[in-house]
């Protein structure tokens, strides 16, 4: 059941909070704002993210090589280089791809 519904386009979430957050994409509001570069965002954790940019800090680390990374979904395309793991797969060809964002250029 998803109860909260956007006036706008007609989307609905399970959470107020997530309709608050999709509102905002609507609004353009980017209540978020870094300390560091005046940066905005729409929401707390991209600016957190963001903040990483400038800390320096990489919390998600590799265990096979320890590298590291500011995003966990940069951890987890980097894995696929350890496992051979290739899950995105061109309908066309047969080729297959780490990341999602290389099959979509691939098929351009």
């Amino acid at each position: 059941e998803k109860p909260f519904s956007c006036a706008d386009c007609g989307k609905s979430y399970t959470r107020h909070s997530h309709l608050v957050n999709h509102r905002r994409t609507h609004t353009g509001e980017k209540p978020f704002i870094c300390a560091d570069c005046s940066k905005s965002f729409t929401r707390r954790s991209d600016l957190i993210r963001h903040h990483r940019t400038h800390s320096g800090q990489k919390p998600f680390i590799c265990d096979d090589c320890g590298e590291s990374f500011t995003q966990r979904s940069n951890l987890t395309d980097h894995r696929r280089t350890h496992s051979g793991e290739r899950p995105f797969s061109c309908a066309d060809c047969g080729k297959s791809f780490t990341r999602r964002s290389n099959l979509i250029n691939h098929r351009r």
